[in-house]
């Protein structure tokens, strides 16, 4: 477990520094807060000028504060926090929590202060949440430093936050649900306790079994996916990613560069390290809760029982969406429920029980429905009428539920009618929605992260045949340029073991004469200019090359020809290259992302990539199974596959391929971007060929 963040939810004792005796102050919403949800340490009250505040005593200030005490909570303005934090170090407090803002989120000077915090933090062994936060909260203990009106009920959610504006909202909307959390964190500028620090804490924690969280920004990417990829492996993580859209993308010069925006790097983290990705707060606690009651589902065979066809359309258009599918109900199951339902009904997939559906009729439906094998997942939706009762209705689904190990999902549409209904099926552990649509999402999130699961753990493979002297030596000559072209790529990807075409660099015609005749032809000829990153834009390649005088020819034209169009570009001659058979383009390529590092990608190659935008990404390091999920999430894959009577290619030299580079881009921090483009495959067991590549250097 990560150390020094249990005080933050079951300190022995608290002070509250800067309480204030007035009900319209924040530290005043702090202590009142503490005496409210059954926490059972001491609270310390620090206020110089006052001698008790809600029947508490007060303290002067920190070093008269009686023990025990483990956990500090600030609130003070920014320019008195230094001292404070000192003084909390001497007295040997451990834990601190910084209400108060005014720090980075305000500039430079803010920046200096929390800088300055943080080393009495650092050189003190202390651990802070914040500052410029909301606080903590344990709904086990009662523990609540927060200022926020009111608190959910007790279960197993853990819920972090880096924003505290988010977590109040939260807490204010689960309310009266019977949605149970464990914690409640508001990290605010994590300073020092960061998103990573508190899921790893959570992970251990016995009373969260669901861990949920809001973030804007992960900083230490790399780590974060280690912690996650354990973690989730022990229970689910979901998460709301803020900023997702690409206009947070630099600029970049490769294809690569050009496609893996900011939010590409999150995905790939999320999706290696197991972490189930939502894109709005209702999803976030639809999905967690499903989590925190309901069994995983075994299949993606669902079967729907409604007393409406609207909603059950509009379930299984979500369903559909989300890669499950209608259950084939046994003709037993559906002889069966014949004999018992309206005779108006519809017995098969959606069972419609029409309007008048009693509680028994759901009974009947749900226990038959349980026995039929071909069914992994029943939803039982119910829109309340005047004459049926849905708590009643839903008392007899929580028992049918638990009778068995399948997914029960329920959703009861409406407010007023379906809060108590709510009540009773979350006390029984059966999620409940008021929206149709949901339900897809929320299945589809517990079936990705059963795949997951299910997963066989790998390491990253090691290569024994990499020449690193030969390419520590291309590198360093290669120091101060901001990139290599082909000329230069090529030996070094082929010292990392990558299969290149044949061919040389040519200064002259009569060079680029000579050897083609030593290669053989056809060959290829490609401009060779550090200003000319996309060579087929400028005419910069010919192909089929047959003859001596033809190669002479050509490379006097395309001198004189692109002189004219790009003349700031210097033509430093050409290579050429043996022409190579016909196979599938594919690109393989690296971004270095400031916050994950390397990640590749992967998709349809040559001119195309970029048109059709068929890439996957993940963040290096990878194992073969993650090079070969990259493949197949993309069409150029399903192509690599076999399409519809193509021949099946070589994907496992394109897996290799991957995992080569990935080792490069490990291997070089210096390397901004690599990428083979395009990559030719042959038919399966021929390999595969790098026809052109580029490394830009620089993050």
């Amino acid at each position: 477990m990560v150390k020094g963040l249990k005080p933050f939810f079951s300190a022995s004792g608290i002070a509250i520094i800067g309480a204030s005796a007035k009900p319209n102050k924040l530290s005043y919403g702090i202590v009142k807060n503490l005496t409210l949800y059954g926490y059972q340490g001491a609270i310390y009250p620090v206020n110089p000028g006052a001698k008790e505040i809600l029947g508490l005593t007060c303290y002067p200030d920190i070093k008269n504060v009686p023990d025990p005490v483990e956990l500090a909570v600030i609130v003070l303005p920014a320019g008195m926090i230094l001292p404070v934090v000192k003084d909390c170090a001497e007295r040997g407090i451990k834990a601190v929590t910084v209400i108060s803002g005014g720090f980075k989120e305000l500039g430079e000077e803010g920046q200096a202060l929390e800088n300055e915090v943080l080393d009495v933090i650092k050189q003190n062994g202390m651990r802070m949440v914040g500052p410029n936060c909301v606080g903590t909260m344990s709904l086990h203990t009662g523990l609540n430093t927060t200022f926020i009106s009111g608190a959910p009920d007790v279960g197993g959610i853990g819920f972090l936050s880096q924003s505290g504006a988010v977590l109040g909202g939260v807490v204010d909307f689960v309310k009266d649900k019977g949605i149970g959390f464990a914690h409640f964190s508001s990290l605010g500028n994590e300073a020092d306790v960061t998103e990573t620090d508190m899921i790893e804490y959570l992970g251990d924690d016995p009373n969260t079994t669901v861990i949920t969280a809001y973030v804007e920004q992960i900083r230490e990417g790399q780590r974060f996916l280690e912690v996650v990829k354990n973690v989730s492996q022990q229970k689910p993580i979901v998460l709301l990613k803020a900023g997702r859209t690409a206009a947070g993308a630099r600029a970049v010069s490769s294809h690569t560069g050009s496609l893996a925006g900011s939010h590409a790097a999150y995905q790939a983290a999320f999706k290696q390290g197991g972490v189930v990705e939502v894109q709005s707060v209702n999803d976030l606690f639809d999905v967690s809760q499903a989590f925190a009651l309901q069994h995983l589902p075994q299949g993606k065979r669902v079967v729907i029982l409604t007393n409406s066809g609207g909603p059950a359309a509009l379930t299984s258009d979500s369903l559909a969406m989300n890669g499950l599918e209608m259950a084939d109900l046994d003709p037993k199951t559906i002889e069966y429920l014949r004999s018992k339902m309206n005779p108006s009904a519809q017995v098969t997939n959606p069972i419609d029980m029409l309007g008048g559906a009693e509680p028994q009729d759901y009974e009947v439906a749900l226990l038959a429905v349980i026995a039929d094998p071909n069914v992994d997942i029943i939803v039982p939706i119910l829109v309340p009428q005047s004459l049926v009762n849905p708590v009643e209705v839903a008392q007899k689904i929580s028992e049918a539920a638990a009778t068995t190990q399948k997914t029960v999902i329920s959703c009861f549409m409406g407010d007023a009618m379906v809060a108590e209904p709510r009540r009773v099926l979350h006390k029984n552990k059966v999620p409940m929605v008021v929206y149709p649509e949901s339900i897809g999402t929320i299945l589809g999130a517990m079936l990705r992260y059963k795949t997951c699961l299910d997963q066989p753990q790998e390491s990253a493979p090691v290569f024994a045949d990499i020449q690193r002297e030969t390419a520590n030596k291309l590198i360093k000559t290669a120091a101060e340029l901001p990139s290599l072209g082909e000329a230069e790529t090529r030996p070094l990807l082929a010292a990392y073991g990558i299969p290149v075409v044949a061919g040389g660099f040519a200064k002259t015609a009569e060079d680029a004469a000579r050897l083609a005749d030593q290669i053989g032809y056809p060959v290829v000829m490609k401009i060779v200019s550090p200003q000319i990153l996309h060579k087929s834009d400028v005419g910069g390649i010919r192909l089929n090359l047959n003859r001596t005088q033809e190669v002479v020819e050509v490379f006097q034209d395309m001198m004189e020809q692109i002189s004219l169009a790009v003349p700031e570009a210097i033509l430093e001659g050409v290579l050429i290259e043996k022409m190579a058979p016909k196979g599938q383009e594919v690109i393989v390529g690296m971004r270095r992302d400031p916050g994950f590092g390397p990640m590749m990608m992967f998709g349809m190659g040559g001119i195309f990539v970029e048109l059709f935008k068929d890439v996957a990404f993940k963040v290096a390091p990878i194992t073969r199974l993650d090079a070969l999920d990259m493949i197949q999430s993309t069409k150029a894959g399903t192509l690599l596959a076999g399409y519809r009577g193509m021949p099946e290619t070589d994907i496992n030299a394109v897996v290799d391929m991957i995992l080569r580079l990935s080792v490069l881009a490990l291997d070089y921090p210096q390397i901004g971007e690599i990428e083979i483009n395009p990559l030719v495959v042959f038919p399966k067991g021929e390999g595969a060929l790098a026809l052109d590549g580029r490394v830009i250097f620089g993050g």
